[in-house]
C-alpha cells in the first residue's frame, strides 16, 4: 500500500439549498449541462451515521462525463439538524423530492442508495416511479418485519429513552476518527480512512472531534416497520433496479435471527426488472472497500 493522503481526482463543490425549513448541504461534481435523457444525473443517497463525502472513493473511477450529486441527509454532515426527538423515513424522502424539484425538475435520474439511502430510494422509486430512470441499491435491506402486538414496548422504549439525552463520543484527534472508522470497516484502509475523517467529523471549541451527525439519530423510532407498505411501494418501480451487496455482510450483527435471509429474498421478488451482483472482498461499506468495482458496476448498469 502506498504511504500518504488520499488524492482527489474529482473535486466536489458544497452547495445549499432551502429545503423544508432546513439548509441543506450537497456535493457536485460535474455540472447539469452533462446530463443528457441517455445518462443523467446520478444522485447518491447515504447511510445512517455517514455522509454524502464517503461516496467520493465511487465518483474518482466514474468518467469525468457523469453529473453526480451526493446529499447529506438533515441531521447528517453539514446539513442542519431539526428539533425533533427522532428521524423518519417520510421526511428523508420529502427532503429528496425538494431537491429534485429545485435542482432536476424536468427529467428523470439515476438514483443510487447505501444501507438507509438504499431503503428510502427503494420506497421513493415506487411513489414516484416517473422520476428515476435506473436505481441502485447497495445494502439497502429494509428491517424486519414487525406485528401490531410489538407496538406498546416500542412506545415505551422510546417514551424511556427520551428522558435522557443522546451523546455521541468525542475524538482527541482527526487520527483518532479514522481508527475508529477502520474499527468499524476493517477493509478501509488507512489513507481513505483519514481522508474522509476530515469529512466525517469536525473539530469543537476545545480541540475535540465530534461526529457530523445529531445523536437524535440513535434513539428507537416509535413508529413500527411496515413491511407491507412497503413492498406495495417496491412493486410499483418501473427503473431498473441493481442491487449490490459484499460477500462479508452478516446481517445476523444486526437483527439476530429477526430477519432470515429467505424473507429478504422474497422481498426480493417483487421487483420487475433486477440485475445482482456481490463485491468481494467487501462488507457493509463496500463503496469504501471496493470502489473501483462498484463503479465498474455502475458504469456499466448506468449506461
Amino acid at each position: 500500500m502506498t504511504s500518504g493522503p488520499y488524492v482527489v481526482r474529482r473535486e466536489a463543490r458544497s452547495r445549499f439549498l432551502p429545503v423544508r425549513g432546513l439548509r441543506y448541504h450537497l456535493l457536485e461534481w460535474g455540472d447539469a449541462s452533462l446530463a443528457t435523457p441517455e445518462r443523467p444525473t446520478l444522485v447518491m443517497v447515504h447511510g445512517w451515521m455517514d455522509v454524502g463525502a464517503s461516496f467520493q472513493f465511487v465518483v474518482d473511477e466514474l468518467p469525468s462525463d457523469r453529473h453526480v450529486i451526493a446529499l447529506d441527509w438533515r441531521g447528517f454532515g453539514l446539513t442542519e439538524s431539526v428539533a425533533a426527538d427522532c428521524y423518519w423515513f417520510p421526511d428523508y424522502m420529502g427532503d429528496l423530492e425538494s431537491v429534485l424539484d429545485q435542482l432536476i425538475p424536468d427529467q428523470p435520474i439515476d438514483l443510487l442508495g447505501h444501507s438507509m439511502g438504499g431503503n428510502v430510494a427503494m420506497v421513493y422509486a415506487g411513489v414516484r416511479p416517473e422520476r428515476i430512470r435506473r436505481l441502485v441499491n447497495l445494502e439497502g435491506f429494509g428491517m424486519p418485519e414487525t406485528r401490531p402486538h410489538q407496538a406498546p414496548k416500542r412506545y415505551a422504549a422510546w417514551l424511556d429513552e427520551l428522558k435522557a439525552p443522546q451523546e455521541l463520543r468525542a475524538y482527541d484527534s482527526l487520527h483518532a476518527v479514522a481508527q475508529r472508522l477502520r474499527k468499524t470497516n476493517p477493509l478501509l484502509n488507512a489513507q481513505r480512512a483519514e481522508w474522509l475523517a476530515g469529512h466525517w467529523s469536525r473539530r469543537r471549541d476545545d480541540g475535540q472531534y465530534e461526529i457530523l451527525g445529531d445523536p437524535a439519530h440513535k434513539r428507537s423510532n416509535p413508529v413500527l416497520y411496515q413491511k407491507a407498505e412497503v413492498l406495495e411501494c417496491w412493486k410499483r418501480i418501473t427503473a431498473l433496479v441493481m442491487w449490490v451487496e459484499g460477500d462479508q455482510t452478516d446481517v445476523s450483527k444486526w437483527w439476530g435471527n429477526r430477519y432470515p435471509r429467505s424473507d429478504f429474498e422474497e422481498r426480493l421478488a417483487v421487483i420487475g426488472s433486477l440485475e445482482r451482483h456481490v463485491l468481494s472482498p467487501a462488507g457493509h461499506m463496500l463503496h469504501h472497500d471496493q470502489p473501483e468495482e462498484l463503479a465498474r458496476l455502475l458504469e456499466s448498469f448506468l449506461g
